[in-house]
């Protein structure tokens, strides 16, 4: 009797770290980033992790993808865009800008390209837009694959950002863009916010974490 009471405490103590680390290990974080002239913040999974990062001229990208994962073998990836100064360009817009996106997309694979707008939103007092765009077949990487894609396109003060969330499948005639997984996603990477940059101010930029 001591034996099996002995065992099955162990067994509740065991099931109560493991609970309690679960509790710990959040299942997402706040992501802040300075980007040209505005901080971009949005949620991240906290099964992602950050592959590459880039600015060359005007253009800066953050790629982030599911841990264990590489910028050239995944199957999802999170990616952070900005686009300095676009909003100086005559006729810009958050629509555009993802509908030149959705070209690029289409141009890759113009017999199996799908596209599932969402619409204009708003992100504070920031224009943006959102869509599902995807390849049903992309010929790029070791295999043929699928790849589809949560898109954000956000008109910020003097900048354009996107985010993106992608996800490679198996090959197929259409992407899976109607799929509900994508609103889920959307929700995922909420709270997505503009703030602006405070002198002297640094990570984790309370001014915009306090903002939400």
């Amino acid at each position: 009797m001591r034996a099996r009471t002995t065992t099955a405490a162990v067994l509740a103590a065991s099931l109560l770290l493991v609970a309690t680390a679960q509790a710990q290990a959040p299942e997402s974080f706040r992501v802040i980033s300075p980007i040209f002239g505005q901080l971009v913040s949005f949620t991240m999974p906290s099964n992602f992790a950050v592959v590459f990062e880039n600015t060359k001229g005007g253009h800066y990208i953050r790629e982030a993808v599911l841990k264990g994962e590489t910028p050239e073998l995944w199957t999802q990836m999170i990616t952070v865009t900005g686009e300095k100064g676009m909003t100086l360009t005559p006729g810009a817009s958050p629509e555009k800008f993802a509908g030149s996106i959705a070209g690029g997309f289409k141009s890759a694979c113009p017999d199996s390209f799908a596209a599932r707008p969402f619409g204009a939103m708003n992100f504070g007092r920031f224009e943006g837009f959102a869509a599902v765009i995807g390849c049903g077949r992309v010929d790029s990487g070791p295999t043929r694959h699928s790849e589809t894609a949560l898109l954000v396109t956000l008109k910020g003060a003097t900048d354009y950002y996107t985010i993106q969330w992608a996800e490679r499948g198996p090959e197929a005639d259409e992407p899976p863009v109607n799929d509900e997984r994508w609103q889920a996603r959307l929700r995922d990477l909420s709270p997505i916010e503009l703030c602006p940059i405070v002198s002297g101010e640094a990570a984790p930029y309370p001014s915009c974490v306090n903002k939400s």
